[in-house]
């Protein structure tokens, strides 16, 4: 099985940011996150869920609730991409006996133990919830 893939570990975190602008806002209350170390160190935030989009897997979404609004937050998967530390599969094993299925419900949030392509998205999801909050 090969352990190669097209992804740039060492590509800007921000690749969808613009120059002077915030990592997120929330859109119900306006909170303004202005670097990711800072949104994920928040106390007031939490996983809720992952969206997987199997055709890109760095546009799936890491879902975050807001407690002090009530509001879900939607971060695209590419944004953390570069905590990738594991290895990287290029075959996809979704649907196959190999596969829990985790990808396949967006509240599970377990690492996937496949050797699978969208695993190492799961992998930083892991560290994403295991953030040490401020």
């Amino acid at each position: 099985m090969a352990i190669s893939h097209p992804f740039d570990r060492e590509a800007p975190l921000a690749v969808d940011m613009e120059p002077d602008k915030h990592f997120k806002e929330c859109t119900m209350c306006g909170k303004v996150w202005r670097e990711r170390e800072e949104f994920l160190g928040d106390r007031d935030l939490s996983v809720s869920g992952y969206i997987a989009h199997f055709k890109e897997l760095e546009l799936g979404l890491f879902l975050f609730d807001h407690e002090p609004c009530k509001s879900t937050l939607a971060v695209k998967a590419k944004r953390f991409i570069d905590l990738v530390t594991g290895p990287a599969f290029v075959e996809r094993m979704t649907g196959t006996e190999e596969c829990p299925g985790y990808c396949l419900h967006k509240t599970e949030l377990r690492p996937c133990p496949a050797r699978c392509e969208c695993a190492h998205v799961r992998d930083v999801l892991n560290k994403v919830v295991y953030w040490v909050k401020s």
